[in-house]
């Protein structure tokens, strides 16, 4: 059963730079594709929709490009929401968001707040997200919780750590989708995707289309997962 799609969202400026055109362009048009994916989600009933937006490497490209695509989650965050909240898309951001400015902050908790009952899709937005510090956090918070006595050390399992991530209550993704021809993960859901099944296509962001989305639906689907352990169709 496919329930939660992740997807790397890669090649907007690539995509800008074929055409000559700024990168910000790149990123406006790709967030018409996430609007896109949201859309493709609801219609093929998945539950869950992980966008990987801005990653904790991203604050160190050039400070013109990050000031243009925090101005581009402003607008995003205004102008869609209440057809998101129209829609019954439910919004939750993960990552470091306390490095973003405090109007966006602000924004991101209303967000959440305006959603949190909705019910056709959860879209998670990774922002300022990386997720080795995501993992190094939580083995921080689980050490407090052990010394403060308020865990015990044999109590700890996957589980257990599972809940001290920014993905809490999230279940660990399905497929995992990565555009622009890159094959890697790019410190993206690490710790999820122990069994994600992962699909590249060198189609760019931008022109990531219902028709692309459809095609790695598919390509799920003609998988078996096996999770470690005998093919079914070995068993019989």
């Amino acid at each position: 059963m496919l329930k939660h799609v992740a997807i790397i969202m890669d090649g907007n400026g690539r995509w800008a730079k074929a055409r000559h055109l700024p990168r910000v362009a790149g990123h406006k048009k790709g967030a018409e594709s996430a609007k896109a994916a949201i859309e493709s989600c609801i219609k093929h009933k998945i539950q869950y929709l992980t966008l990987y937006a801005f990653s904790s490497e991203n604050w160190g490209r050039p400070e013109d490009e990050v000031k243009d695509l925090m101005n581009l989650l402003r607008f995003y965050l205004d102008s869609e929401l209440k057809n998101l909240h129209k829609n019954n898309v439910r919004l939750r951001f993960v990552g470091d968001t306390a490095k973003l400015e405090k109007d966006i902050q602000d924004k991101i908790t209303a967000a959440e707040k305006l959603t949190e009952n909705n019910t056709a899709l959860t879209a998670c937005i990774a922002l300022s997200y990386g997720s080795r510090q995501e993992i190094t956090n939580a083995i921080k918070a689980v050490a407090k919780a052990i010394n403060d006595g308020t865990l015990k050390i044999n109590e700890l399992d996957e589980d257990t750590l599972s809940n001290y991530l920014y993905t809490k209550n999230i279940p660990d993704p399905d497929l995992l989708i990565r555009t622009g021809g890159d094959q890697r993960l790019s410190n993206f859901l690490l710790w999820q995707s122990a069994y994600t099944e992962l699909y590249f296509t060198e189609c760019f962001w931008p022109e990531f289309t219902e028709a692309e989305f459809t095609k790695a639906v598919e390509a799920f689907h003609s998988r078996e997962r096996r999770f470690g352990q005998t093919s079914v169709k070995e068993a019989i």
